[in-house]
Order: C-alpha cells, then structure tokens, then sequence
C-alpha cells in the first residue's frame, strides 16, 4: 500500500505578492468560474457591465468608509504599481516653478525622488541613509512654500515604519503600498496617497491612488491623457479597460476588512502580531532585529543572526515548517517576516516556535 506524505500547513510570509485572507481568495476563485451566478467568469465579463460596475462603486464607497474620506477626495484603481506613481504623482502635483520636497527611507523613496526630479525642483529633505535605512528621520525644518511633502510610510525591504507623521505646513503625499489599511490614519493631513495592491489590499495589477482635489488643476504641463489625474476621475477608474480581476479582490478584501472590526480592530491584531515576534527576537540568543526599536514596522519584521553561518540550516528549519518567504532582502539579509492584515497570529506563533527551538537545539 502506498503512503501518502501529509502536506505542511503553508504559513506565508512573503512581502508581496503577499497572504490574502482565506475566504477572499475562496470566494475570488469562484468568481472565476462563475460570477454571482450570471454563468460567466468575472475574468470575461464587460467592465462596462452593470455587475462589475457595482464592484467598482463598492471598492470606492469601501475606501471612503474605511478612511473616513468626504466629498474633498477622489478614490480611484489605476494600472502601473505604485512605481508609476513615482512620477504621475510629480506630474499632476508639481507646477514647472514649484518645489516638493522628499524624505528618504529606502529603496522606494530613493526611486520616487529620481523620478520626481524630471518634473521640478525636487529637495531631499533627510535621510536615513547613513545607517542602511535602519530608522525614520526626525527633527527636520519643513519649509511652508514647498508643494508638498512626499513620505513613505512603511518600508517593506528594511522594516521600518511611521508610527507618527511629521507635523507640516503643507500637503503630504504619501506611498502606502504595504501598510494601506493596517491602522487608521488621520486623512486630513494628507493630500494624496497611493497604493500597489498586491502587499495589503489584493492581488498585483491596480494601484490605490486618493487624491484630495484642490491639489489638481496647479500646473501648466501638458499630461498625455492617462496619466492625468482628472482623466480618470471624469471617467470613475474606467477611462480604458480597468484591471476587473485585481478591483474585485480588492473590493473582497475591504468587505472582509469592514466585517473583522475595520481599521481599530486592525491595528489592534497587528500590534499583538508585532510584540509576539519582535518580543522573540528580542529574547532569544540568536537574533537581533534590523530596525530601531521605536521605528519598527507592524507590517514588515527584518532580523539576523547573530552568527550567519546559521542563516542558511536555519532557512531549511523554516521551509520544513511550513514558513515561507522568510529570507530577507538581498540589500539587508538576514531574514524578513512579513506579517500583512490577513496573517493570522496561529502562523506567527509557529515561526516564533521555530525560533525558539532552534535557538535550544544550537545551545
């Protein structure tokens, strides 16, 4: 009689494309075969239909609830990742004569400002880049006659994060791509946000951008069409075809976000997340963790070993668990525990198990 080998509960810690709750890719792969029971994929139907109209009109009104946007904010699901974001961002906000300024936290922000720089008069106004990221600058003088401010709020390659948002004399623009929806946030201070999908909120392929709309209409430049902001607000996000698939997941992953509490109960489960495994690298013998302490990130934990040749036995100890998509970023290295909104804290434990284990096998 042949045996079959049981298969390990996969506990996925990947950065992104990242964990999607449970009953949100459940109910996406059904749509996939047959949605709301209309005997068609919502991969084929027309994004002009009446039913995918209705889960766009959802994913809007869903943000606005979640971040308690009024009328002076438009919601939109655009194409292109958070990278083209870099510079649409630049174009639409930045006027010929203006100036933005940028605070540089890692490998995003570094991108963001390259980008910006084709379109103004671009000022890096710190950076945490003498000690490899590792923190969030503070302290700095904001001038009152720049454009904007430009942030990211969580850095998923060195696990640090905005646990407090400078205090300004103008708009913030801020990338949020993999912490959009860990905590609520006070909206007021912040004149434009955008998101990739594919670290907290859905799959690859749209990008989250709300823009508040007296920050529109302030430059002269001529923006081919798409990437014009107003272009896709008097279109409502379907100017071209928009990405149907990674819209409706999205939407699911927000009804599955309103029904668990919404943003209070989020940040509450994410911090219990973050004290169990930052508390275990803190105690055990054989790791510290990467980024200053009051800078740590709910969303993206990054530790090494105290001896790296152990990096590797170590790895293989995790992949026989079940814990995947533990290896760090090659610019930090070490090991990355990405522990986004849908992570249950059961998978959590099991690393922290696995840690602590190891660390008594070494002795």
């Amino acid at each position: 009689m042949e045996l079959v080998s049981k298969q390990i509960k996969k506990h996925n810690f990947s950065a992104g494309p990242a964990i999607l709750p449970a009953s949100v890719i459940n109910e996406a792969a059904n749509a996939a075969k047959d949605f709301n029971g209309m005997g068609l994929s919502i991969l084929e139907i027309s994004h002009r239909s009446p039913e995918f109209v209705q889960v766009l009109d959802e994913a809007v009104s869903s943000t606005r609830e979640l971040l308690n946007l009024n009328d002076d904010y438009e919601v939109l699901f655009l194409t292109g990742g958070a990278s083209s974001q870099f510079f649409m961002t630049a174009m639409n906000l930045l006027p010929q004569d203006g100036k933005a300024a940028y605070i540089n936290t890692g490998t995003w922000s570094s991108k963001a400002i390259k980008e910006a720089k084709y379109f103004g008069s671009i000022e890096e106004l710190a950076s945490s880049k003498d000690q490899n990221f590792s923190y969030i600058p503070k302290g700095y003088p904001i001038a009152d006659d720049l454009n904007y401010l430009h942030l990211t709020s969580n850095n998923t390659i060195y696990g640090t994060q905005y646990h407090d948002w400078p205090t300004t004399p103008v708009p913030l623009v801020c990338d949020m791509s993999s912490d959009i929806f860990c905590r609520p946030i006070d909206i007021h201070k912040f004149g434009l946000i955008y998101a990739g999908a594919q670290k907290n909120l859905g799959p690859a392929g749209t990008t989250l951008v709300i823009v508040r709309k007296d920050m529109l209409g302030k430059v002269k430049r001529n923006i081919p069409t798409m990437l014009d902001y107003q272009t896709h607000i008097n279109k409502n996000s379907s100017f071209n075809t928009p990405p149907v698939y990674p819209i409706y997941v999205c939407m699911l992953t927000m009804r599955w976000l309103r029904a668990n509490g919404g943003l209070e109960a989020m940040e509450k489960k994410n911090e219990e997340k973050a004290a169990l495994l930052y508390g275990e690298i803190d105690a055990n013998p054989l790791f510290k963790g990467v980024a200053n302490t009051e800078d740590r990130s709910l969303m993206n934990v990054t530790f090494v070993m105290n001896d790296n040749t152990l990096e590797s036995e170590f790895l293989e100890v995790c992949s026989a668990e079940g814990c995947v998509g533990v290896k760090g970023h090659r610019s930090v290295g070490g090991f990355r525990a990405s522990i986004y909104n849908a992570m249950p804290i059961e998978s959590v434990q099991v690393l922290v198990d696995v840690m602590k284990d190891f660390a008594e096998r070494k002795g």
